[in-house]
């Protein structure tokens, strides 16, 4: 099958950002090297390293144009010629304060109050590249049916392959595979010293695209390269 590249936003290699949400997860994602995770009280090394083993896959980010196979007629060179077009129209967006919240049965970062213009950016990613995506095939929309699409959502599968696009669209990081309600709450209370702290100290500012590929079916994705926002 083919490789997927999917669009990210990642904080900088090695900034504070980075570094937290790296280590969380136990990977750094650009070298696929295994990293130390943080010790957390109330929850065995075993237990974190289990509860991140989903997120782990996909490294620390927040996906701006869901995983897709590129068309016969485009290559690496043009999607990175492409990605270079589309971040010259873009500028930084400032996410404001972060915090962990639960969103339905995993945590994740995500903006306490999104700013308007994040959405704007988001469509813009979706929408721009959606002519170098192949469309999914009928058994790749079949696996991806849920009873928990409406009408709506379905639409949006059918048009950009991937249901949480444009008003659908909500910024967040994941931190945890599916967990339970005790998990969750520890798992936030552990984080969110750290977070606050983060955001005092350097708040979040979406400053790049990342291009991430996934080399087959189940495989890690691997960062291939940043495309920085205009100023």
């Amino acid at each position: 099958m083919k490789p997927r590249y999917a669009i990210y936003f990642t904080p900088a290699n090695r900034s504070p950002w980075w570094d937290f949400g790296a280590h969380w997860l136990g990977r750094d994602e650009s070298t696929d090297t295994t990293l130390p995770q943080p010790r957390v009280a109330g929850i065995s090394a075993e237990a974190l390293q289990q509860a991140t083993i989903y997120p782990r896959r996909y490294g620390f980010h927040a996906t701006l144009k869901a995983p897709f196979a590129l068309t016969e007629s485009v290559d690496l060179e043009l999607l990175k010629i492409r990605m270079h077009a589309l971040a010259a129209t873009l500028s930084p967006v400032s996410l404001g304060p972060m915090e962990a919240i639960r969103m339905g049965d995993f945590v994740a970062l995500a903006p306490r109050h999104p700013p308007p213009n994040l959405a704007t950016l988001e469509a813009a990613c979706v929408t721009t590249l959606d002519d170098m995506r192949e469309p999914l095939s009928p058994l790749d929309l079949v696996r991806r049916l849920s009873p928990q699409l409406d009408a709506r959502a379905l639409d949006l599968l059918n048009q950009y392959g991937y249901p949480h696009v444009l008003e659908r669209f909500q910024l967040h990081m994941t931190l945890t595979s599916p967990v339970n309600d005790v998990l969750a709450t520890k798992v936030i209370q552990a984080v969110s010293d750290t977070v606050d702290q983060l955001n005092a100290r350097c708040p979040m500012v979406l400053d790049r695209l990342c291009v991430f590929k996934e080399p087959g079916p189940g495989q890690a994705f691997r960062r291939l390269f940043d495309v920085a926002l205009s100023p």
